[in-house]
């Protein structure tokens, strides 16, 4: 009989920082909190494949700033019969993304901060096979209770993207971002992460919800959703890519 077994791997990458026993998200007044998280499924039987997925996110808090940097990763493999009637491994995705971003605190503003962005997606089967931004703009924390914290981002920016057929984008946006994190309880976390930047001739826009369960003090278990959507797409990509995932998170 035809098997199909899903096989979840984690695993973590080294980085410098501390975890925190008390909380989901690692805090270390000054110096690095690092996270590193990793999930895998692989298919046998009547679908064979492997997919991927992977982040680090390294923040960095100084007097002064307070500095993150993100890399991501994704991409997913699957066996097909070809015109000649063999089997051949085909990647049906493939996306690399990488954020660095700069932020200057505010002495009159206990959370405010003037900051700078850089990004970078390659998107292999995407309606943007690159996708590269930079802005400044004003980020602050809107609201906070004992459970509760919304923080938000406005900015100008100037984007440059190539489309899936070769076509070259580029002008300037203007990007608007919400964080909202909900302690559930001492050991779950509920996260809604959203960005729009609006250009000339297109909306890019990206979203993850997520819930995270605390295994120990340094490792956890999250499940994700993710969106990815642009107004203005080649008449064969569609607007919208979405992404489930489950991985394990290990945090310094």
């Amino acid at each position: 009989m035809p098997m199909k077994s899903p096989l979840i791997l984690s695993a973590f990458a080294l980085a410098s920082g501390y975890a925190a026993a008390d909380s989901l998200d690692p805090v270390n007044a000054h110096g690095w909190n690092t996270s590193a998280e990793l999930g895998a499924i692989s298919t046998s039987g009547n679908t064979v494949g492997t997919s991927v997925t992977g982040k680090i996110d390294a923040k960095q808090e100084l007097p002064d700033w307070s500095n993150e940097y993100i890399l991501a990763g994704y991409f997913k493999d699957e066996q097909v019969t070809n015109d000649a009637g063999q089997k051949v491994r085909e990647r049906s995705a493939q996306r690399y993304s990488a954020s660095a971003k700069a932020g200057y605190k505010l002495l009159h503003d206990d959370h405010g901060k003037l900051f700078a962005l850089a990004t970078h997606v390659d998107d292999r089967f995407g309606a943007y096979t690159r996708y590269s931004t930079v802005g400044v703009g004003y980020g602050t924390q809107t609201y906070q209770s004992e459970n509760h914290t919304l923080d938000v981002e406005i900015g100008p920016g100037y984007f440059r993207g190539v489309r899936s057929e070769g076509e070259t984008e580029s002008g300037m946006t203007v990007r608007g971002a919400a964080n909202l994190k909900w302690k559930l309880s001492d050991s779950a976390q509920f996260s809604q992460n959203v960005s729009v930047e609006r250009g000339t001739s297109n909306v890019h826009s990206m979203a993850e919800t997520a819930l995270r369960t605390k295994i120990n003090s340094t490792m956890q278990m999250k499940a994700a959703f993710n969106i990815r959507n642009d107004t203005n797409v080649p008449a064969d990509k569609k607007n919208t890519d979405t992404q489930t995932s489950v991985t394990l998170v290990y945090s310094f």
